[in-house]
């Protein structure tokens, strides 16, 4: 019976994923899984201390739908939908919700790498900066200017060129996938483990 159990358990929870502060600074993660989608969650807490330099390391299901994990909001967001159409895993880094700091997905299958890995703050365009740290940087950097929509791709387009420049595997925007470089997959019968790293 616990043998059972066991293999029960280790087939509900079979990907690994890491999640490493390469920051200099302490960040708060937060995982959100979108229980309209699927009900199946990490086995990890929705939220922890990284001190910098820290890692954890914890298990999400096979067919984890919607998952997010982020610093603290508006930001860069990490996203995966394992399991999903074509048998394929989709992941993405996205500056969609804003940007605070450069994030990196690998694996350990040799799928693609989605990331932002530049620091968008020191040149950001002043529309669309948040109130400024005690250094001058703004704290998080909003996508669009305040008061702004997604749906009003005149203004997202407008700074497009300098968040896909900057960030070109990342979503710049939310109907990025047109770029070829926003959404990245991963055949999911590779079993894929995935390392979310911040500050790369």
């Amino acid at each position: 019976m616990k043998l059972l159990l066991l293999f029960a358990i280790t087939g509900a929870f079979a990907r690994t994923f890491k999640v490493h502060n390469s920051c200099k600074f302490t960040v708060w993660p937060a995982i959100f899984t979108d229980l309209n989608v699927a009900p199946n969650i990490p086995n990890h807490p929705t939220g922890w201390e990284a001190k910098p330099g820290s890692s954890v390391t914890f298990h999400v299901p096979d067919n984890w739908k919607a998952g997010r994990i982020w610093g603290v909001p508006p930001a860069t967001v990490a996203e995966w939908t394992l399991e999903a159409d074509g048998n394929r895993d989709f992941y993405d880094v996205s500056l969609v919700d804003g940007f605070n700091f450069p994030m990196r997905i690998t694996n350990n299958k040799g799928c693609p790498v989605a990331d932002c890995p530049t620091d968008l703050n020191p040149e950001c365009p002043s529309p669309l900066r948040e109130p400024q740290d005690s250094s001058g940087n703004p704290e998080t950097l909003q996508t669009v200017a305040p008061g702004t929509t997604v749906l009003r791709k005149p203004v997202l387009l407008r700074y497009y060129s300098y968040f896909k420049t900057n960030c070109r595997n990342a979503y710049a925007y939310a109907y990025d996938e047109s770029s070829g470089t926003a959404l990245w997959t991963c055949d999911a019968g590779l079993k894929a483990n995935y390392t979310l790293t911040f500050c790369p």
